[in-house]
């Protein structure tokens, strides 16, 4: 690659998942060295296969057989992916800490980023856990850590290599308001090549220096320069311009073709005319811009609420905070009856999930969990039906399909499948046939998301549990869940760090775990 200060070249790169599945048509774009690029497109349309094609690139520059392409890296069907030479290093911020990674201690999930044996590791861990702002033994499981916690050791993960090209995967789910101005300051201050996908408009147009866009429908991959907020405009004001443009031209073919049609009926030398006439038309249609398409978004829904339910659903006496990484019993003495919404408020770390685990423990623990104040604080009503959407999308069997996952859902509440409601409910998250059959493992984080929801439709549950619902979902999708949450008629327990998405659910209680 020429030295113009291009660090990373995509060259006419096509890619597919399968025969059936194309991702990437032709693509051609390049990031220059010390540039911050935002890569946006709809989920599942391939962003992070973009990350693995770098990923790819640099496995092919370090390894004499090109041919052998490591787990989580792709290689192209056509076209070239080209880093600036074979000295440059890439790390990627994954969305989440792989499975097989989880019962490390964090000491061997950060040895495991280098090549090599690394002698002088916890000096390096607490140079980058103090780039993230955090702090925790380096002898704690992986797994005990919170969602946001794991966010802030994925990026100290991608950090601690100090790389040329940082790829950072939706880099502030699960962390809270704090996490994100810390992360959006260092990156403002970073003088390295970023390419972030996220779905937070605010935090990436306070650092985004161009845009790369994924078209799902052309498989193309649209390049502009400028912060975030002015791309999204010049975007919208470039499909406005087009489609008054199309407008125009589809008025001036009618125009043709309609003087074609009544030339025609005249007969004789006017079918000279009316030939004309259709000949102007064609011309004209051929000059009709293919205006790009906006993502497509899930349909408005509801989720039921399981029939039968009165009085109190779920009372909570206790619950176990953390400080220092040490737990701490605290009281207190909230009920939630039908219609009524609990918001858990608290920073990362402080035990909002163990206690979403506990309360879905209480009620579908094998054997059944003494549910007493004395014991796990927590009492749930007989028969409540639980819906949980876990952060890690763990109430999901990975190597399901997705109709598999649906189907038990369905037979679980209504004794039987009803194959219309499980494919109607699928398409209105995006889910048709071209997917249904996916396993769950395969999709990526958005996809299983959305998946989550449908089933939470099917499961018509009494108490709704919603771990950070917003995290991994396309902007546009994010209206339409909060709406159903806020008509959400049974009892609800949420936890969300995304302030906008909260004011649009109404709150009945409030549990600030923090004080």
């Amino acid at each position: 690659m020429a030295s113009d200060g291009v660090i990373l070249r995509f060259e006419e790169v096509s890619f597919e998942h399968g025969p059936s599945k194309p991702i990437l048509d032709e693509v051609s774009f390049t990031v220059r060295r010390g540039n911050k690029i935002t890569l946006m497109g709809q989920n599942g349309g391939g962003k992070s296969t973009i990350f693995g094609l770098i990923a790819g690139a640099l496995d092919k520059s370090k390894r004499e057989n090109a041919e052998e392409v490591p787990h989580g890296s792709y290689k192209p069907e056509s076209g070239r992916v080209m880093l600036a030479h074979a000295g440059i290093t890439v790390a990627t911020a994954k969305q989440v800490i792989p499975r097989n990674e989880l019962d490390l201690t964090v000491r061997e999930f950060f040895e495991k980023r280098f090549p090599q044996k690394v002698y002088d590791i916890d000096p390096k861990i607490d140079a980058v856990f103090e780039a993230v702002n955090f702090s925790a033994p380096h002898d704690r499981i992986v797994r005990s850590f919170s969602g946001g916690q794991q966010a802030r050791l994925l990026l100290a993960s991608a950090l601690i290599t100090d790389p040329d090209l940082l790829l950072l995967d939706e880099p502030t789910n699960n962390l809270d308001k704090a996490g994100i101005e810390h992360l959006t300051n260092f990156l403002i201050n970073y003088k390295k090549t970023v390419i972030v996908i996220s779905h937070d408009a605010d935090f990436l147009n306070s650092f985004t220096d161009g845009v790369l866009y994924l078209d799902v429908f052309t498989r193309k991959v649209e390049q502009y320069d400028g912060n975030y907020h002015n791309v999204v405009r010049d975007i919208a004001a470039r499909k406005e311009k087009e489609n008054a443009k199309n407008a125009q031209l589809e008025k001036e073919i009618q125009e043709k073709k309609d003087k074609a049609n009544f030339f025609a009926m005249k007969g004789g030398q006017m079918r000279l005319v009316s030939k004309k006439m259709r000949d102007l038309a064609e011309e004209l249609e051929g000059e009709l811009i293919d205006v790009r398409k906006e993502d497509k978004t899930i349909r408005p829904f509801t989720i039921p609420v399981q029939d039968g339910l009165s009085g109190e659903l779920i009372r909570i006496k206790s619950f176990t905070m953390i400080k220092d990484h040490e737990p701490f019993k605290r009281l207190c003495d909230i009920g939630l009856a039908r219609n009524r919404h609990l918001l858990l408020r608290g920073p990362n770390g402080i035990g909002k999930s163990t206690l979403l685990e506990k309360i879905y423990g209480a009620q579908n623990a094998i054997p059944p969990l003494q549910r007493t104040p004395s014991d796990s604080g927590i009492t749930i009503l007989d028969g409540v039906r639980v819906g949980y959407y876990r952060q890690d999308f763990s109430m999901m069997d990975f190597n399901d399909t997705v109709y598999q996952s649906l189907e038990k859902v369905i037979r679980s509440v209504e004794g039987r499948l009803i194959e219309t409601e499980l494919r109607a409910t699928a398409a209105s998250f995006l889910i048709g046939a071209d997917s249904i059959h996916t396993r769950i493992g395969s999709l990526s984080e958005g996809q299983k998301g959305l998946v989550a929801f449908a089933r939470l439709v099917l499961q018509k549950p009494g108490l709704l549990i919603m771990d950070e619902p917003t995290n991994h979902i396309n902007f546009r999708h994010l209206p339409i869940i909060a709406k159903a949450l806020d008509a959400y008629e049974g009892a609800l327990i949420l936890v969300s760090h995304v302030p906008e998405f909260v004011k649009q659910i109404r709150i009945d209680q409030v549990l600030e775990m923090g004080k």
